[in-house]
């Protein structure tokens, strides 16, 4: 069974409409990525980014073209069936932690198991032993609002990864928090996310959050052109 996603984005076009007029987001998108890579989506706001990332994950559908996820064309599934793969092959990390304000930190990390179906009563144990090995040992009966921004989004990540998704989506993860909170959160995802193999496609706008990924690529004019990592030069 695969354990990462592989992806292929086949000719994908989307359009919003605004009044009378029709705003081209995107066109003819053609994007391939390899199970188990890291890739960072850049650049300005509006430019496609987050919509990609809807797409992606099944809750937005593109006006043309494929989405295709380890051999599941998603744009051929119903919205009940795209609901049901992104709860079991999807994890998402938000700028805003969407945190569920009146579940614990606990209750919110086991939450993707309990929507699926899986949650057993040794998980209990293991999200325990989880928060933990990430400094929330403390937290565990905690609920959201009595945790600072850095601390929500550890458990965010925690939330995202539980399930053992095969592909791990994250929008702008680290915009809403300070400098240093900002590189401890990155550097716990990218750990856990090397260490599990997993395919990770982040938006950001910080340069140095991209340089991170094994590939970038940049929206421009409506195209997704592919930019040199650094720390893959040579």
């Amino acid at each position: 069974m695969a354990t990462s996603a592989h992806i292929i984005l086949k000719n994908i076009s989307k359009y919003y409409t605004e009044g009378d007029q029709e705003r081209l987001v995107f066109k003819d998108v053609n994007l391939e990525i390899h199970a188990g890579e890291f890739v960072v989506l850049f650049g300005r706001s509006g430019s496609g980014k987050s919509t990609l990332l809807n797409i992606l994950s099944g809750i937005d559908q593109p006006d043309s073209g494929q989405v295709v996820i380890n051999s599941t064309d998603l744009t051929n599934l119903s919205e009940q069936e795209r609901t049901l793969f992104r709860r079991q092959h999807i994890g998402f990390i938000f700028q805003l932690f969407n945190l569920i304000p009146t579940l614990t930190v606990l209750e919110n990390v086991l939450l993707p198991l309990e929507l699926t179906g899986k949650l057993k009563k040794n998980h209990h144990e293991h999200v325990s032993k989880l928060l933990s090995a990430v400094r929330l040992s403390d937290r565990i009966t905690s609920f959201p609002d009595k945790l600072s921004g850095g601390e929500q989004q550890r458990v965010a990540i925690l939330r995202a990864l539980i399930h053992k998704p095969l592909l791990l989506l994250a929008d702008e993860p680290t915009g809403n928090l300070d400098s240093d909170t900002s590189k401890q959160v990155l550097n716990l995802m990218t750990t856990l996310v090397r260490k599990e193999g997993k395919t990770l496609v982040l938006v950001t706008h910080s340069q140095e959050v991209a340089q991170l990924a094994d590939r970038i690529f940049v929206f421009r004019k409506g195209q997704l052109i592919e930019q040199q990592a650094r720390g893959r030069a040579g």
